[in-house]
């Protein structure tokens, strides 16, 4: 399997809902809060997609 970095875009976004994730849990953040354990999921499948797919 090859795996390429990923974009700063896709980068950029997984931090973001990465950092809301963690936000959410110790902070009360409308959607995020309740389900900030997925949020985390997400925002490593779009990294990890990132990582697999060249150019997205």
């Amino acid at each position: 399997m090859n795996l390429s970095p990923p974009t700063t875009a896709v980068f950029i976004i997984s931090l973001i809902l990465a950092v809301l994730a963690i936000i959410g849990t110790f902070a009360t953040i409308p959607l995020i809060s309740a389900n900030a354990f997925w949020v985390a999921i997400i925002a490593y499948i779009i990294l990890a997609v990132g990582n697999v797919f060249r150019g997205v």
